[in-house]
C-alpha cells in the first residue's frame, strides 16, 4: 500500500469556485473569460509578454515548432535526457531529433555537445529544464545567435524556475509549459506558449485554433489543429497561479530537507546551479550503482513509498535507436537516477521517513 506517493497534485484554493462559476455560466469549452484570465495572468508571473493557452504539454511543443516553421528537412537538437514528448514533437513536424548528452553537474543539455553536433540542416536548439533546473541559456543562446538558429525551451517541468534571475521561457524564441496532473501547478491536462516576439503570438494563435482566418467567418487559410484549452482547465489554472509561489517555496523547503539529511551518504541530489533558481519539480537522486536501482525501489515500495526511475535516454528506444549513438553522461543519469516524492503537501517527518529508509538499505 502505498503511504507517500511521488506527486499529487495541492487543489486546495478557489478550483472548485472558478470551475463552479464556469458550470453555472455554461461557458465550459474553449472559450471564456477565464482562458484570458489565466494568460494575462501567467504573463504577469513569468513575465512574457504574450501567453497562449493549450490543450496540453506535448501540442505546446508541437505548436511552438510549427510556429517557428521548423518542418521536413530540418534538424532539432535535444537532450537526449528528457522525457519523451521533447522529441516526438520535433518527429511529428517532419524535422529529424538530432541527440546532444548533458552536463554531468546539473544533469541539462551540455552546449559543447550541441556545438559538435550542429551541421547546415540544424534549424532549432530545444533546450530543456529538465526536473525544474534550468539549461545554460547564456551559452545556448550564444550558440544560437551565432549560427542564426532558433532557441525553444521547454519547460515542461519548471515554473518558477529562473535563469539569471529571468523566468525561464522568457529567454529564447518561445518557450513551452505543461499543466499535466502531477506538474508543478496543473489544470489536469494543459500547456502552454510563451514568447516576446508578436509575430510568433500571431502565427501560434492562427494555427491553435484550426487555422481560421481572422476576418472571415469560417475560412481556414492554413492546415492548423484543434489545441485550444477549455475554460474548465484554464479555471483550475488560474486558481492554481494564485498559490503558485508558495507552492514553489514549500517544494523548495522539502528539496534542502533531502539535501541537509542525505549530505554525506551514498546518495547524490541533482545539485542547483549559482546562476539559477531550481524549482524541484521533482527531487531526483543519484544511487552508488545501476545494478542497485530496482532493489531500492523495492524496498521503499514495501514501506509504503512510491519512486519512480529518471527519464530514460531517448536515443536509447526503439524507434530512434537504429543510429548506434553514446551519451555517456545521460546513460549514467538514466540507469542510476530516482525520482522520490515531491509534491507540496509532504510533511517534513515524511521527508525524513524516506530518507531514513533509503538509509537503512545502504546500511
Amino acid at each position: 500500500m502505498i503511504k507517500i506517493p511521488v506527486y499529487q497534485p495541492n487543489l486546495r484554493g478557489r478550483e472548485a469556485q472558478y470551475v463552479n462559476d464556469c458550470l453555472a455560466s455554461n461557458w465550459i469549452s474553449s472559450k471564456g473569460q477565464y482562458i484570458e484570465r489565466f494568460e494575462k495572468a501567467f504573463s504577469t508571473f513569468t513575465g512574457a509578454p504574450y501567453s497562449i493557452a493549450v490543450c496540453n504539454g506535448t501540442v505546446a511543443l508541437h505548436l511552438a515548432l510549427v510556429a517557428l516553421g521548423v518542418g521536413p528537412g530540418d534538424e532539432v537538437i535535444v537532450p537526449t535526457l528528457t522525457y519523451i514528448a521533447s522529441v516526438n514533437a520535433i518527429t511529428y513536424t517532419g524535422a529529424t531529433p538530432v541527440f546532444a548528452d548533458c552536463l554531468r553537474a546539473t544533469w541539462q543539455l551540455d552546449p559543447a555537445d550541441v556545438e559538435r553536433k550542429l551541421t547546415p540542416r540544424t534549424k532549432a536548439i530545444m533546450a530543456v529544464h529538465l526536473y525544474g533546473h534550468p539549461c545554460e541559456l547564456s551559452e545556448l543562446n550564444r550558440i544560437a545567435k551565432k549560427n542564426h538558429l532558433l532557441l525553444l525551451e521547454d519547460c515542461a517541468e519548471a515554473i518558477g524556475s529562473y535563469y539569471e534571475g529571468v523566468h525561464v521561457g522568457t529567454i529564447g524564441d518561445i518557450g513551452t509549459f505543461s499543466f499535466y496532473g502531477n506538474k508543478t501547478i496543473t489544470t489536469g491536462e494543459g500547456g502552454m506558449l510563451t514568447t516576446n516576439n508578436p509575430t510568433l503570438w500571431e502565427r501560434a494563435v492562427h494555427f491553435k485554433g484550426q487555422g481560421l482566418a481572422k476576418h472571415r467567418e469560417y475560412w481556414h487559410d492554413v492546415v492548423g489543429y484543434n489545441y485550444r484549452m477549455t475554460n474548465l482547465c484554464a479555471a483550475i489554472g488560474l486558481a492554481q497561479l494564485e498559490r503558485v509561489e508558495a507552492i514553489i517555496a514549500r517544494k523548495r523547503v522539502i528539496a534542502d530537507t533531502y539535501k541537509s539529511i542525505l549530505r554525506g551518504s551514498p546518495y547524490e541530489v541533482q545539485a542547483e546551479g549559482s546562476n539559477v533558481k531550481h524549482s524541484y519539480w521533482m527531487v531526483s537522486i543519484l544511487i552508488p550503482e545501476a545494478a542497485q536501482r530496482d532493489a531500492i525501489r523495492e524496498h521503499l515500495l514495501k514501506h509504503g513509498i512510491e519512486t519512480r526511475p529518471v527519464f530514460y535516454p531517448a536515443h536509447l528506444m526503439p524507434m530512434y535507436s537504429s543510429l548506434y549513438q553514446q551519451h555517456a553522461v545521460s546513460e549514467d543519469i538514466g540507469a542510476r537516477g530516482i525520482n522520490l516524492p515531491s509534491y507540496p503537501d509532504l510533511q517534513d517527518e515524511e521527508v525524513r521517513f524516506v530518507c531514513e529508509t533509503l538509509l537503512a538499505f545502504s546500511q
